[in-house]
């Protein structure tokens, strides 16, 4: 069932609450050695919205510089408290752009991944759903974005950049 907005989340502890106030530009998978490494898992699941699509409940999170595979650090939001990471700030998405942890969000069953990217370093139990696109690497936006997503790219200005 897919979820309904404004859809909440918040960090382990709690001090940390916030609202997505519309559904992500896309939901992905990510495989790469830095989301397993920073998530504990087989990788990162990330609701890009823009920022603006974010409204926090509270204190704002701790950004804290972390190392991605771009070589580019990347911001990860995480609660002072507890240090869960609630979402993340890529440079190659620019500032106007957050990667959410899906994993935070409340009754966010229905958002499954879209896609799965860097699925080189995936492990072999992994499998992704049917009809969902896999890419070894990255992908180009417009041939995997749904239409309503691009539009909404352009109106924050490619991502801040």
């Amino acid at each position: 069932m897919p979820p309904t907005y404004p859809l909440p989340g918040s960090c382990a502890c709690t001090h940390i609450r916030y609202s997505l106030l519309s559904p992500p530009l896309i939901t992905q998978a990510c495989h790469c050695s830095y989301c397993q490494r920073e998530s504990g898992s087989a990788f990162a699941l990330n609701a890009l919205i823009e920022a603006s699509e974010i409204r926090t409940l509270g204190p704002e999170p701790l950004l804290v510089p972390t190392p991605a595979a771009s070589g580019r650090a990347q911001l990860v939001a995480r609660c002072p408290r507890c240090f869960v990471a609630v979402w993340s700030t890529y440079a190659d998405l620019g500032p106007r752009v957050r990667a959410v942890r899906v994993g935070t969000l409340e009754g966010a069953g229905g958002l499954e991944p879209e896609v799965h990217i860097f699925a080189e370093g995936r492990r072999a139990w992994v499998r992704e759903g049917e009809g969902v696109r896999v890419f070894e690497g990255g992908y180009q936006r417009g041939e995997v974005w749904r239409r309503e997503s691009l539009e909404r790219w352009a109106r924050v200005g490619e991502g801040g950049k």
